[in-house]
């Protein structure tokens, strides 16, 4: 299973001027086409933070996708940053130069055009809302942190290059509600779930309500899934707790 991970950057996150729009958008993204994201990490505009993280992400090889700080004021250091990580300097892109020309002409110089200047051996994503392209290296993926911007640049980035990861991945969800128990009553079974299916991920999601509901499920591939939900099932049955079904998750299903 490859993993998918974020990076939304910049301290208006932070500190609430502004509200983060990205992650839930990348989850739908990737749960629509069978993916799943693995992690997501806000950062503030730190410089050695984000060398670090990325460095991190790209030492593991995951594909990630970042958002915000390439722009071209002083406190941008994202593409400094990207440059570090990757062990590579900065310089002009040629196709990132022409794409700022033609939407700006002569208003591109002297700074605008400064958005040019990325990490050397960068691949540009097509901006569609004013050409400043974003751009990717060691399969991460940077874009501004405008919405408008920046969603449309991780849909053509998932379709261009990573289809052929689409809906191959064999990862079900599938949970109950259970009464009248409260997690601390299920504990027990929740670790020999945990012995017997080593390769599930298991949650348990308790409700604020008068009978101490718990949403208890597990994930992973759909045959393990269906027997750890039969063996829950059971136990909590024998346990005297009531429980209810929900509907079967689907995230990825092998085509």
């Amino acid at each position: 299973m490859q993993n998918f991970g974020i990076y939304i950057i910049g301290d208006e996150i932070l500190s609430g001027k502004r509200q983060d729009a990205h992650l839930r958008f990348v989850v739908q993204a990737l749960k629509s086409r069978g993916l799943q994201l693995a992690w997501a990490n806000y950062l503030g505009d730190i410089p050695e933070q984000i060398t670090s993280s990325l460095k991190a992400s790209m030492a593991r090889g995951d594909i990630v996708f970042s958002f915000g700080g390439i722009g071209a004021t002083p406190d941008d250091f994202t593409r400094q940053c990207a440059a570090d990580a990757a062990g590579v300097s900065i310089e002009r892109h040629a196709d990132a130069v022409a794409e700022i020309q033609a939407q700006y002409g002569e208003s591109a110089y002297p700074k605008r055009v400064l958005m040019a200047d990325l990490p050397r051996g960068a691949t540009l994503i097509p901006n569609p809302v004013n050409r400043v392209a974003g751009f990717a290296i060691n399969r991460h993926y940077f874009v501004p942190g405008f919405p408008e911007m920046s969603h449309p640049m991780i849909t053509w980035v998932l379709e261009t290059h990573y289809a052929h990861l689409f809906h191959q991945q064999d990862y079900v969800e599938a949970s109950i509600l259970v009464m009248d128990a409260g997690e601390s009553k299920l504990i027990d079974l929740m670790h020999h779930i945990l012995i017997k299916y080593p390769t599930l991920k298991l949650f348990s999601l308790p409700k604020l309500d008068a009978r101490h509901t718990t949403e208890l499920g597990v994930k992973g591939t759909a045959i393990d899934v269906s027997a750890a939900m039969d063996d829950i099932k059971q136990a909590i049955t024998s346990l005297g707790f009531p429980w209810s079904a929900l509907t079967l998750e689907r995230n990825s299903i092998a085509m």
